[in-house]
């Protein structure tokens, strides 16, 4: 089992959602947190909740999208911090359309927040972690990533990417002491992208708390676990892992399925309470709110 005390943690996305749930299970386990955000006001909240529960904390503000300056952040985090043990890719971005309405930029800019950013940053923290002989990469992917979502395509791939990617670094280092562990989560209540949407899940799709994810984060480093599937209690993951083995078999079954439940309905509405502010045409930059009509 692995002691997470006194490990340093580089955590993406850590200012609001799932996020600031790690950063507080981390903080638990007396990590030495290096959050990195867009907010400076919300790394600044992280911080003073980690603090009292009795991690360290540093935040430092950084749009990882840009990646040809994540060499400059790691550069910084290495003066500030040292060297990473723990890389958790959580930063993500999700934007709902039909497929032919995205624009190219928009497209770039999913898959750069979402998969990219992750590439990069493990490319530039591994060469260190094999040298130590000990590391552990965690990809915040989702179900999206293991069934496709209508109307999220763009998301569904860069998860589905993530997913694969991960699959296929763990077995290019086996016995190099450095570990790859995928984290999937269903439906979000109260927190994130999906809550910002303003509209429910799916029926019968299953509601998982922010809270259980992070715990799921901590078993993963700890046991150095593969996958962990997050669906509402440990009955609803299991039949959830059993319904996409069988989806694989007999796919337009899952369409049916997802038919049955409602997702395409649902997303087509959050086409509609979703609005975009701030969209740089270069796809550095996308920032996505919720326009809920009451």
């Amino acid at each position: 089992m692995t002691i997470i005390a006194g490990q340093t943690v580089l955590l993406t996305g850590a200012s609001r959602g799932i996020g600031m749930f790690i950063a507080r299970a981390l903080a638990k386990e007396k990590a030495t947190i290096v959050g990195v955000s867009r907010s400076q006001e919300g790394l600044d909240k992280v911080s003073a909740e980690v603090k009292a529960l009795g991690g360290k904390w540093i935040g430092i503000p950084f749009d990882i999208s840009k990646l040809e300056d994540l060499p400059i952040l790691i550069q910084q985090i290495n003066h500030l911090a040292g060297s990473i043990d723990v890389l958790i890719n959580n930063a993500g971005l999700e934007i709902y359309k039909k497929f032919q309405d995205y624009s190219i930029a928009e497209m770039q800019s999913v898959l750069t927040v979402n998969l990219m950013s992750a590439m990069e940053l493990c490319r530039l923290l591994l060469p260190t972690m094999l040298r130590q002989r000990r590391g552990h990469i965690v990809n915040i992917a989702s179900l999206a990533g293991k069934k496709g979502s209508p109307y999220d395509s763009i998301y569904s791939a860069s998860k589905a990417g993530l997913l694969m990617w991960g699959d296929s670094l763990r077995q290019e280092l086996v016995d190099t002491g450095v570990k790859v562990s995928a984290i999937c989560p269903g439906y979000i209540s109260g927190q994130g992208m999906f809550a910002d949407t303003g509209v429910p899940a799916p029926r019968l799709a299953g509601i998982s708390k922010t809270a259980d994810v992070a715990n799921a984060v901590i078993r993963a480093i700890q046991q150095n676990q593969v996958e962990a599937i997050v669906n509402q209690d440990p009955i609803i993951a299991g039949m959830t892992k059993l319904l996409m083995a069988l989806w694989q078999i007999f796919p337009r079954f899952g369409d049916t399925v997802y038919q049955w439940m409602g997702v395409a309905k649902l997303n087509q509405l959050r086409i509609e309470n979703q609005m975009q502010v701030g969209f740089e045409p270069s796809g550095n930059r996308s920032i996505v709110t919720a326009k809920i009509d009451k």
